[in-house]
Order: C-alpha cells, then structure tokens, then sequence
C-alpha cells in the first residue's frame, strides 16, 4: 500500500509510449486456505483483469497461487514465500523477493564459525511445514558440511505449545547452539519456555519470531535470541553501497523508507513490511525498464534485473531449473539485547561489515 500510494503520487510508472500508468489493488483474505487461493488468485486473473501479481503469505500458499500465475501468463513477485522448491518446478513468470530457505540459517553457521571456535555441537528444532523443514534441512546439510556434530534433529507439530518434550530432548543432548524454529507463534512460545526451563546453551537462533519488533514483548526471555531478518533498518544499504557493488540504486533510502512507514503506520517497519515495499520497487523497476506492461517484456526485464534498494541486492535465477530464484539478497542475523540502561533493542550481529554490536551469548 505505502509503494502504491508513493508511485501514484509521483504521477505513476511512465511507458515508452510516453503514458503514465497508476496502481490500483485487490487484496482478498485467503484464510490460509490452499482451496481458497486458487479460487482467489483465478478471480485475480480473470475477474479483477490483474496485470501483475503479489504473492501470498507463506511458501505452501504461494505454491498454489504460481500454478494459477502461470496458467493465466501473469507475472508474479513472491514475498513471504521462501522455499527453494516452488522455484524449481518449471515456472517462467513467478520471481522470488526473499532469500532463498536453503540460505536461511546456513549464516548462523558461519556467525559460528568465525565468533564462537569451540561451538561443535548443534541441535535442529524445527516446525513441521515446508517452509521451516526446508531450511532445517538445508543448515543440518551446511553444518555436516562444515564440520559440526548435529546432537539432535527433531520436527514439531504447527501449533504446537508445549515444548516440553522437545526441550528435555534438547537437554540431554547438551548442544553448545540451538538452531530452527518455524513462525512467530511457535518461535516465540518457544524462546519463552526455553528461558523458563533455565536451559543453559549459549546460542539461540529461531526463524521468523526473533527480528519482528513484538518479540521484544518476551522481555529477558528474548535476550541472547538470534533471528535471521530478510531486512532491519539499521541496514546499511546506500546508493554508494550500490555502486561499490556494480548494481543499480532504485527507490528510497533506508532513511526515508522507515521515516515514510512510520508516518504512515506509526510503528518501526519489520522486514515483511520491507519485502512488500520491495516486491513493489522490483515490479516498477521492470516495467518502467519494459516500458510497458505486457507479461512477456516485464519478463525479460526482471529476469536481468540486477538492482539495490533499502531492502538489498536483488537478481533471479534465470536457468529452467531454478527460474525466478533469488540469487542476489543476503539474510542479516539479528540478537536481542540489552543496553546501558537495560532497555531491550535489536543489534546486527553477522555479517561482520552489517554488524552493529559484537554478539552476546545467553
């Protein structure tokens, strides 16, 4: 909504006929229900006559939301949707804004790596849907890798809120780091019990829960807990950044990104706000590139899209294998911890140049 209203009032995406074109949106509460996505995302394409469209929450919705984009030749910009997997079913108009499940947590690893040497023992808890067993699959595969001893590796149900079993589990492997997690419920329910229980391992790094401002709500629970964010914004990206990397600045700063959310919505942005913005900047971007709006030439516009925003370096994938697959963004790993005066904060913590303090253990 915020990127819609920033567009229209700059008068719009101007075409090579020299028009101007506005935007203008659908929004359909999908209850989180595959059925109701096709049926949604059909009425998009056809009823709603959608030149473009945005992705719903979650990997296993947008999953099915794809098959329809396809089937109607609309492109479509994924956030919130990270699995590698729905990029690897032979999609040609489906572009992901996220990075990739598969390099979730594999940066938790080297955070490891290179700050805590005599970490060698890991656990992998994590939620049972696709998006969070994706990326547990991925780092237990990164840390083999790398050398570590995976103690334990464990699912749990969605909606799970007793941790209990899981968390004696934890114990009596004695792990030096916890990885996993899954969404903001469980990730946080989780963070609470682990901290109740006084479970004595340095290092926690949870999905999703941990960069979103409310989990601040957990109090000292939350203190120690790394999460990997898509975005902060304390996020050092800058035009200048930009052309060190040899890429593109589109669209606001950081600055002025957070400054126009938080007049708008009066709360900090949190990176699902910066991946919406974002998916509109990628999708203004092509066009104004095509300069026009038919699918096939926004198409080729995006796949040799290779820009920064606030939100980060962005490039897809364009092999048949992998198309649409975010190549070019990098997860920041933030840790909730205090300051001087014992208020509770965010800091960037890896990579080492995005870092804003030195982490601290639990």
């Amino acid at each position: 909504n915020l990127w819609i209203k920033a567009v229209n009032d700059a008068g719009g995406v101007k075409l090579a006929d020299g028009s101007q074109v506005k935007f203008d949106s659908r929004f359909y509460d999908d209850e989180s229900n595959n059925d109701r996505i096709q049926e949604l995302y059909t009425r998009l394409a056809t009823e709603d006559n959608a030149n473009f469209l945005i992705s719903p929450y979650s990997s296993g919705l947008t999953a099915s939301a794809s098959v329809i984009a396809e089937q109607y030749g609309k492109v479509m910009i994924t956030t919130g949707a990270a699995s590698d997997s729905n990029y690897q079913q032979g999609f040609t108009l489906v572009y992901q804004a996220y990075t990739p499940a598969s390099k979730y947590l594999t940066g938790a690893i080297d955070f490891l790596a290179a700050t805590a040497p005599d970490v060698k023992r890991i656990a992998i808890v994590h939620e049972n849907d696709k998006f969070s067993t994706d990326v547990a699959t991925a780092v237990q595969a990164y840390a083999e890798e790398k050398g570590y001893e995976i103690a334990l590796f464990e699912g749990y149900d969605s909606g799970t809120t007793d941790f209990a079993p899981f968390i004696n589990k934890i114990q009596d492997a004695q792990p030096q780091a916890i990885l996993g997690g899954g969404h903001f419920q469980d990730g946080s329910t989780f963070a609470r019990q682990l901290a109740e229980k006084n479970v004595d391992v340095p290092y926690v790094a949870l999905l999703v829960a941990p960069p979103e401002p409310m989990f601040a709500e957990l109090g000292d629970a939350a203190v120690g807990v790394i999460g990997p964010s898509q975005w902060e914004p304390q996020a050092a990206y800058s035009p200048e950044s930009a052309e060190a990397a040899g890429v593109r600045w589109i669209g606001p700063t950081v600055q002025e990104f957070v400054d126009s959310y938080e007049a708008a919505y009066d709360e900090e942005p949190s990176y699902h706000a910066a991946g919406g913005y974002a998916a509109g900047l990628i999708l203004q971007d092509a066009i104004e590139r095509a300069g026009t709006l038919e699918s096939a030439a926004v198409q080729q516009a995006l796949d040799a899209a290779d820009i920064m925003s606030f939100y980060g370096h962005v490039k897809f994938d364009t092999a048949a294998e992998a198309h649409g697959l975010q190549t070019g963004h990098e997860m920041i790993y933030i840790q909730w911890q205090k300051d001087a005066a014992g208020n509770l904060l965010k800091q960037v913590i890896w990579p080492a140049e995005a870092a804003t303090a030195d982490a601290v253990t639990r």
